[in-house]
């Protein structure tokens, strides 16, 4: 008897049957897993830690426009989860708006999202802190769950590319850490 029974002619007619039902089974799976038209795979794919695509979104400002994130390819954004109630976010607030005055015209974007409700709260504490960058309102937490956020303050870095670069869990982040951040993005080739 040989080592290898290299035979592989079907011996019957069902053999022939479950030969074809593999095969059907297998190009049903590769056209139902299949990449839809125009997807790219070029880069990682989006997950809400560093190394990775940043999730996209789209949020209402608190002034009432729209602002999706792919919209600001090219740039580097800051994406920071806060509420007015959080003491750590009180504290970096004036450090985030001093970075931004700084490097607004380089190509920074800083987009404050806030998980609350009370839009009063919300506007009091804008004009308490002078801020002028965005302020984005989550208030179903949508995208907060999409990014994983379980506290606030809670900041991603994310470069030209859309890749996370870093995230910052808990505050208050000093003025230096974040310009040290930024300065090394805003320096990288688009």
């Amino acid at each position: 008897m040989p080592l290898l029974d290299l035979d592989f002619a079907p011996r019957s007619r069902t053999h022939w049957a479950w030969l074809v039902a593999v095969a059907l089974v297998g190009l049903g799976w590769m056209a139902l897993t299949r990449a839809p038209a125009g997807a790219t795979t070029a880069g990682p794919p989006p997950a809400p830690k560093q190394g990775f695509a940043a999730p996209d979104f789209t949020l209402q400002t608190l002034d009432g426009k729209q602002i999706a994130l792919q919209d600001l390819r090219g740039q580097v954004v800051v994406i920071n989860f806060w509420a007015t109630w959080c003491s750590p976010c009180k504290a970096e607030m004036p450090a985030m708006q001093q970075v931004y005055d700084d490097y607004h015209e380089q190509g920074l974007e800083i987009l404050a999202i806030t998980v609350e409700h009370d839009t009063a709260a919300i506007e009091a504490f804008v004009q308490k802190y002078a801020l002028t960058f965005p302020i984005l309102l989550d208030t179903e937490t949508t995208v907060a769950r999409l990014y994983q956020v379980h506290g606030t303050p809670t900041t991603f870095f994310v470069d030209r590319q859309g890749i996370i670069r870093w995230v910052v869990v808990g505050g208050p982040m000093s003025e230096g850490l974040l310009r040290s951040k930024v300065e090394t993005l805003l320096q990288e080739e688009p």
